[in-house]
């Protein structure tokens, strides 16, 4: 686990630029404490540098004593830096072993140059795991960029004139001091409505993201920047029969052997929810040491304390359980810190406690921890989605839901408190309310009814019209990209709820849950492993869902069958959780300590959130309506912004790299911090 940062260039690199990568990659100290390594290509024996400088912070978890990077080939032609995991480098390094490849190191990453000797660009069908990687093909002069298919590990992207500089953080890119710092409308337009923002877009004018499931190929000779190349999508599974239980059985006990591999302690981030304690009960079947337990609970607030429930199960399955309580004022002392290290700009006030859990394993000695995002997603964890896929085939089908009929599909179905107050919340913004009914006849033909049904989306329609300067506006008005573009149907021959599960893995998923994921945990110095995205669990769920629809069967019933002596039948029933916080508490925290920093902050000094709006959405203090998750929002993207700002504008004034000896080739700089 690591980060990256590296610039290839049309011309030959100058000491500024690599003055910038060494600055970047010192930016990154807290993806990889434990040691540093750098390349450079060298293109004649006097080794004057020639095109490619990249770099990397290592965070060890396998082979402590030898896994430093960059690793190569036996001659050393093929050189590559990885952030990640290759949970299969144990079957992959005994088929090159057999095909006659020297293997240095137990390195899990280094059958990465090996695999591409034997199988070209293909090499990325042979891996399981996440991962981002940087390859440089010195024979070919060529340099391979490549994403995980679920995009678990990032890649930043900034596309210059004369070459291309990448990057596991969009601060890392920006602490180089080479790439202005400009806000994208657009981007931040899409934030506003969603609470994250759609890939391959950022927030920063001129910086995208490797997509998910895609590689990127520079040429040096001739010049070339290729576009992204896709090689693999969530909606492509092949279709599966056969018994649904026994397949998705027997991907959870490949996985479970898999996902458990390091040489450093492993701890499981616990709720009482039934996705964790998989990811627990996995890592308990399948280590020989100890897995620990890491819970978090709320003080004063027992209906969101998951910690009873987890402690009973970590007990039943020998795991030493750790509990952390957290409170309102550590939220908010916490939280423009929280809100710059997601790197991105996202919402999900939840973070916090994620962020916390992982400094927790961390302090505990656990530099690993899985945890259990996905199940949702794949497999209709969420009610709007079964309402998304309806609407949807009504549309397609040329009979889209009238209003007053929507507004019936709105009642809830029972009558607990969360689902009154979501009823009230949706009546007590009415001018948002009335814009989600009868979705179908609102949006255009080929755009699927999905997020543009739920809270936030309708949010962000409100913020448009009601919040941003007139500049700002125009600035909107004026892009190419809309929100609603990321709603496009995929493709005509794919089932819509196929479609569905694709939108969300591409969408909430990815955007909110692993990136965030990624980054809290690795501000912490921990590699976070999700088990339920793991890509073969993945076209499994969808490739049965091919066959036979499953969006109208209970949530996540069918993992639960292949789960069933895994998991009680106590956690198997609960109502769904997680780790979900005292959410209006905190939220009224939030606006009572940074309702000021809004009003008058930065983001009121670009002309992005108008003066009035901003005073309007400190000063409301009503429990329903718009302005309650729009100031969320928006102090979210305060703060991130003025973090942003403040590494752009001090890149200049970190130490100059300059002077440091550069290690030309294949060999690495030190294993040492």
């Amino acid at each position: 686990m690591c980060g990256i940062v590296g610039f290839i260039k049309s011309q030959g690199l100058t000491p500024r630029d690599i003055d910038g990568v060494r600055r970047a990659n010192s930016s990154m100290f807290h993806r990889g404490p434990d040691g540093s390594g750098e390349y450079c290509d060298a293109v004649d024996p006097v080794g004057q540098f020639g095109h490619l400088f990249m770099a990397m912070r290592r965070l060890s978890i396998i082979d402590l004593a030898h896994g430093w990077q960059p690793l190569t080939n036996e001659d050393e032609t093929i050189a590559v830096i990885a952030n990640g995991e290759i949970y299969n480098h144990v079957e992959l390094r005994a088929e090159l072993q057999t095909r006659g490849h020297r293997l240095r190191t137990s390195s899990d990453c280094e059958v990465l140059p090996h695999l591409y000797e034997e199988y070209g660009l293909d090499f990325v069908h042979q891996l399981r795991g996440m991962f981002a990687f940087a390859l440089w093909d010195g024979r070919n002069r060529r340099l391979v960029l490549g994403r995980d298919r679920m995009g678990e590990k990032p890649l930043y992207l900034h596309v210059a004139p004369d070459g291309v500089w990448f990057a596991s953080e969009l601060k890392a890119l920006l602490a180089s001091g080479r790439i202005p710092f400009q806000l994208d409308a657009s981007a931040i337009d899409s934030y506003l409505h969603y609470g994250w923002i759609p890939e391959p877009q950022t927030a920063v004018a001129g910086v995208h993201k490797l997509q998910a499931g895609h590689l990127m190929i520079v040429e040096v000779r001739p010049w070339a920047v290729a576009a992204q190349r896709c090689y693999w999508r969530v909606e492509n599974a092949p279709p599966l029969s056969g018994n649904p239980v026994e397949l998705v059985r027997a991907e959870l006990d490949t996985l479970g052997r898999q996902i458990v591999r390091s040489d450093v302690p492993i701890g499981v981030a616990l709720s009482s929810g039934f996705d964790s304690s998989l990811a627990a009960a996995l890592a308990v079947k399948n280590n020989a040491s100890q897995v620990h337990a890491f819970s978090v609970g709320y003080g004063g607030s027992p209906g969101q304390d998951e910690r009873g429930m987890a402690a009973r199960f970590a007990r039943e399955l020998g795991m030493e359980f750790h509990a952390l309580e957290l409170t309102t004022g550590d939220m908010t002392a916490a939280f423009p810190k929280v809100a710059f290290e997601r790197d991105d700009p996202v919402t999900d006030i939840a973070g916090f406690g994620y962020y916390s859990l992982s400094r927790f394993a961390r302090e505990a000695g656990c530099p690993v921890l899985l945890q259990g995002q996905g199940g949702d997603e794949l497999l209709w964890g969420y009610s709007w989605t079964k309402q998304a896929v309806l609407h949807s085939m009504r549309k397609f089908a040329g009979n889209p839901m009238g209003s007053f009929e929507a507004l019936r599909a709105e009642l809830p179905a029972g009558w607990s408190r969360p689902q009154l107050v979501r009823f009230a919340y949706f009546l007590g913004g009415l001018t948002t309310g009335w814009r989600r009914l009868s979705p179908g006849r609102r949006s255009a033909q080929q755009q699927l009814v999905a997020y543009d049904l739920s809270d936030p989306f309708q949010i962000g329609a409100f913020a448009a019209a009601s919040t941003y300067t007139s500049r700002f506006r125009a600035q909107v008005i004026g892009s190419l990209q809309k929100p609603e573009d990321f709603l496009q149907s995929l493709a005509d021959d794919c089932p819509v709820d196929v479609q569905m599960i694709a939108l969300l893995c591409r969408g909430y998923l990815l955007e909110n849950g692993l990136s965030q994921g990624d980054r809290l945990s690795m501000a912490n110095s921990v590699e976070l492993r999700l088990p339920l995205v793991d890509y073969r669990l993945v076209e499994t769920l969808v490739g049965i869902q091919k066959h036979k629809p499953l969006y109208q069967d209970p949530p996540k019933q069918l993992l639960i069958e292949a789960a069933r002596d895994l998991v009680p039948e106590y956690i198997v029933n609960r109502p769904k959780r997680g780790f979900n916080p005292p959410v209006r508490a905190w939220v009224a925290a939030l606006r009572t300590a940074f309702g000021n920093d809004l009003a008058n902050g930065a983001l009121v000094e670009e002309q992005i959130l108008d003066r009035k709006a901003a005073a309007r959405l400190v000063s409301s203090t009503g429990p329903f309506g718009p302005a309650y998750d729009l100031f969320q929002k928006y102090a979210v993207l305060e703060f991130w912004y003025r973090g942003m700002r403040a590494v752009a504008k001090n890149a200049g004034s970190v130490p100059d790299c300059q002077d440091v000896p550069v290690s030309v080739g294949a060999r690495s700089l030190a294993a040492v911090p």
